[in-house]
Formats: C-alpha cells, sequence, structure tokens
C-alpha cells in the first residue's frame, strides 16, 4: 500500500492541473471547429482572467472583509465578463476582418494579438510575479494506510478546480446539445456554407464561440491563480501552448476530446515530474502528443475531415 500512495497523491495533482488544461483547450478547439482557424491568443486571455480575478479579491477579500463565497463568485463573474469582451474585441479585430484570406494571415494576427496583450499587461501590471491572496488554504487528508506516514493530501482548492470543471463541463455539453446557439453552432461547424444559406447569422455564432471560450479561460484563470499563489504575464503563453497540445491530443475541433485530452496531459505530465526529474516532464508530455498523432493523427476523439464537393 505504502508504494501506492504517491501515485495516488500524483493522481489528485494531476487532475487538478489537467482540469485547467482543458478549460482552455476548450477554446482552442471550439474556435477550429467553427473556421478551421487557432487562436494563439487565447492563452492570454486566460492569464487576463486571472489578473482580473487578483483585483476583485484583493479589494474585496482583504480590505472590505466580505465572506468568502461572496468574493468568489464576484471575482468569477468580472472576470468572466471582462474576458467575454476581450474575445469578442479579438474575433472583430485580429480574424474577422481576414477570415476571406488566406489561413496563415489571421494565424499571425493572432500571434501579433497574443503579443501585444501580453506587453499589455506587462506594462500595466509590471513583470515580475504577483501574490494571490490566500483565501483558501488545508485540505482533505486521507491516511489510507494508518501505519504509513504519507497521507494523500487533496487541498480544497484543487476540489474546487475538479468541481468548478465538471459542472462546467456538464453545462456546456447540455448547452451545445439542447440549445438554439447550440444547435447553430453544431450546424456552423458541420457546414458554414449552407448553415448561412439556412438563415443562421454565422457571425454572430463565431463572436459567440470565440467569447464563450474566452469566459472559460477565464474561469481557469481565477481557479489557478488561487491554486498556485501567484501569477504573471508570462503565464499565458506557457498554458496556452499546454492547452493547444491538450486539444489535437484529444482530437482537435471535438469538446469532448478537448477535456479528455486536457485530463490525460495532466495526469501525464504530473506523474512525469514526480517519478522523474522535474525537467522531462514537458519531454513526456509532448512526446505522448507526437506517439498519438503518429498512430492517431486526428487525435483521440477526432474524426477525420470529409471534404466537401
Amino acid at each position: 500500500m505504502n508504494d501506492f500512495l504517491p501515485l495516488i497523491q500524483q493522481i489528485v495533482n494531476g487532475l487538478t492541473l489537467g482540469s485547467i488544461y482543458a478549460l482552455i483547450a476548450i477554446g482552442y478547439t471550439m474556435v477550429y471547429g467553427i473556421i478551421g482557424m487557432i487562436n494563439f491568443a487565447h492563452g492570454e486571455i486566460y492569464m487576463i482572467g486571472a489578473y482580473a480575478g487578483l483585483i476583485v479579491i484583493t479589494g474585496l477579500g482583504t480590505q472590505a472583509g466580505y465572506p468568502l463565497p461572496l468574493v468568489l463568485a464576484a471575482a468569477l463573474i468580472l472576470s468572466v465578463l471582462i474576458t467575454g469582451c476581450y474575445g469578442y474585441v479579438i474575433e472583430r479585430v485580429a480574424y474577422r476582418p481576414l477570415r476571406g484570406g488566406p489561413r496563415l494571415v489571421p494565424l499571425i494576427s493572432a500571434i501579433g494579438m497574443s503579443i501585444f496583450l501580453q506587453n499589455y499587461v506587462q506594462i500595466g501590471q509590471g513583470a515580475r510575479d504577483v501574490a494571490v491572496p490566500v483565501l483558501i488554504s488545508g485540505g482533505l487528508e486521507f491516511k489510507l494506510d494508518p501505519a504509513a506516514n504519507f497521507p494523500v493530501m487533496v487541498p480544497y482548492t484543487g476540489l474546487i478546480i475538479i468541481g468548478v470543471t465538471l459542472v462546467l463541463m456538464v453545462a456546456l455539453t447540455l448547452f451545445i446539445s439542447r440549445s438554439r446557439m447550440g444547435r447553430a453552432c453544431r450546424a456552423c461547424a458541420q457546414d458554414m456554407q449552407m448553415a448561412q444559406l439556412l438563415g443562421i447569422d454565422t457571425n454572430r455564432v463565431i463572436s459567440f464561440t470565440f467569447v464563450l471560450g474566452a469566459m472559460l479561460a477565464a474561469v481557469a484563470g481565477v481557479l489557478i491563480g488561487l491554486h498556485v499563489g501567484k501569477i504573471n504575464p508570462y503565464i499565458g503563453f506557457i498554458a496556452g501552448i499546454k492547452a493547444f497540445t491538450a486539444a489535437v491530443l484529444g482530437g482537435i475541433g471535438s469538446i469532448p476530446g478537448a477535456m479528455l485530452g486536457g485530463i490525460l496531459l495532466g495526469l501525464v505530465e504530473t506523474l512525469a515530474s514526480g517519478y522523474m526529474p522535474a525537467e522531462y516532464k514537458d519531454i513526456v508530455a509532448f512526446g505522448l502528443l507526437v506517439l498519438v498523432l503518429l498512430f492517431r493523427p486526428t487525435g483521440l476523439l477526432g474524426k477525420p475531415e470529409v471534404e466537401k464537393v
């Protein structure tokens, strides 16, 4: 039993990290599924959401003494609203004017937007790490073996991350499958031109996709700030690359694939860092991506594209 306790702890840590990757990866996969492009500014939206949450937490949590649930709810709501606006602006400025051109052009535009947002936050907030006030400390300890000195620790912030992610995944799945806008999103992903001929406002659907993905990334940003305890203007780049890897791993364009890819990448990365030198965790994570793409180029849950004639 003692040999399995560290493994269980790493699995708990991996599920927490993978939940964050999954929330960010959904934004990548939804945008790609509808317009076939990658929003490389999405990681910076996650970072901006973390800073927006920090501002609310600092103001309400440390000065006015408001109840903790109210502080967390206000941080999530405000960050979601702010990043939703950013997602809408990015679509209007960096994508819509270039949508009919070569695919390389909006890709370069998105990279430029990513650099702009990173430097914009760096100028306004500084380039150093910023501490997030500790609002939630401690966690649940499970002694699976009474004779062992290694209890399995599940931080409360980790439980919140996993719980919020599960709730959002279920809500998103129901929304996409049952709501009118969800059906419009699926129609646009299936055939954009036919959806437009049937009266669907495709521009509105695309803007909504950017906004929804940005909102989910904001939730991830606020939660990771609470969990790690510090943020900086560069967290979006690393998390964005990892989340994009998760989306490709699960099958880009597939929402369940983004969820699966995020969880799987988080588990692999955490297990690698726990049983190997920490420098090898990225090698193992991206090596897994290479292996999956070699044997299943569409990802784990992706479907091969069928050329429309």
